[in-house]
């Protein structure tokens, strides 16, 4: 097929690579003037690793990629371990593929050269799509940069503020979730060794409020993640705050968090506001479907934002693989697709609600009652996008 993808990100590349495997013709466009990706950490569990593995991309990401051994809550003051979810080699073991925390502009470049090597030139940058209009013969994307392109299907992979979404779903704008989201990175060297966790990514549980530390690019670098309860925000991930501001959130936390926030450059310090939306069972429209955030926006606390693009990715072009007319194929595409996202969008939000709780007593024993660690394992790191039936 003659595909147009909107939008470069990690979930438009990994779908362009994916359609281009399969020898679909994929053009994509990309508003930005340069490719790129804001931000610092990203985690890959299995169920995303597979697909990665599938573009050939492991010899690219594993160099700087992390294996952590765990994934550890703990209480934001003393420490106190409220549960934790094994990873390293009991979850390759287990799912068949390991668990990453890779750097995103690593993660990206490599998902560009996968595209590059694949199609050269099939990505078009400063196009800004603006219009589409959907026909029986093929559907037609006027862009505010390039010159209007037609195709027979349309990929809207462009995030929370999606175009595309617009003509498939409608005009509803995305929810502020009363929450917002630092974040930093800091040198190890910087960190004295007795305040530096082992090689896990921790997640230090508060009051109306949480971050998550883990390490990136070998161990290097030090991703620190927080998130607060706030009542209004700026959307923009590359919007600087004061140092101050980070410092006084952080206030009486435990040391090893302290030791970042002390330790992070003072004008490298970035806060945005968290959006989501209710998730939609629709994703399709004509000639146009949708992927990742265009489509089902997460709160970021259960790591699953970007694998879920990338599952989608590999879904549809499978999808697209199946017998029968195109409305039918992205008709499956959806329906199976969308439950799954819907309960990551659910299960994130009701993370939130799990990490700040005030109290350490109730807190306690709610880690205990929802056994996180068993309920990702049963039913989230264990997807293969690669293998699972469509219906």
């Amino acid at each position: 097929m003659d595909i147009v993808v909107i939008g470069a990100g990690i979930g438009g590349l990994a779908a362009a690579a994916c359609l281009l495997q399969q020898g679909h013709r994929v053009r994509v466009f990309e508003q930005a003037p340069q490719l790129g990706e804001v931000g610092a950490g990203i985690q890959m569990s299995a169920n995303a690793v597979k697909v990665l593995d599938h573009l050939g991309l492991r010899a690219a990401i594993e160099p700087d990629a992390v294996r952590p051994l765990a994934f550890e809550f703990r209480r934001f003051d003393s420490g106190e371990l409220l549960h934790r979810i094994p990873l390293g080699a009991q979850h390759e073991q287990a799912h068949g593929a390991p668990y990453f925390q890779i750097h995103r502009a690593d993660l990206h470049r490599a998902l560009q050269a996968a595209v590059q090597r694949l199609s050269p030139g099939c990505v078009t940058l400063n196009a800004r799509a603006t219009r589409i209009d959907d026909t029986p013969d093929g559907v037609k994307v006027a862009f505010d940069g390039a010159p209007a392109v037609q195709a027979e299907l349309l990929l809207g992979a462009d995030g929370i503020k999606s175009v595309v979404r617009q003509h498939v779903i409608g005009a509803d704008a995305p929810r502020f979730t009363g929450q917002v989201a630092w974040r930093c990175t800091v040198p190890i060297e910087r960190i004295a060794p007795e305040l530096r966790t082992d090689i896990v990514s921790t997640l230090w549980c508060g009051p109306h409020n949480h971050a998550v530390m883990y390490y990136l690019r070998g161990g290097r670098v030090l991703n620190f993640v927080g998130c607060v309860e706030r009542a209004d925000e700026e959307e923009s991930w590359t919007t600087r705050r004061p140092w101050a501001e980070l410092d006084a959130d952080y206030r009486g936390w435990h040391p090893m968090v302290r030791a970042v926030i002390d330790a992070v450059d003072r004008d490298q310090c970035f806060r945005w506001a968290l959006n989501n939306r209710e998730p939609s069972l629709q994703w399709s429209r004509g000639r146009c479907t949708l992927l990742g955030d265009a489509v089902h926006a997460t709160l970021p606390y259960m790591a699953q934002g970007a694998a879920m693009a990338i599952e989608d990715a590999a879904v549809l072009a499978r999808a697209l693989a199946l017998e029968g007319p195109l409305a039918e194929r992205l008709r499956r595409f959806e329906q199976h697709r969308a439950p799954r996202t819907a309960r990551v969008v659910h299960e994130s939000s009701e993370m939130g609600e799990l990490y700040h709780i005030s109290d350490a007593a109730q807190m306690r024993q709610a880690f205990h009652d929802r056994n996180v660690a068993r309920s990702r394992n049963e039913w989230l790191y264990p997807y293969d996008p690669l293998k699972v039936v469509i219906p």
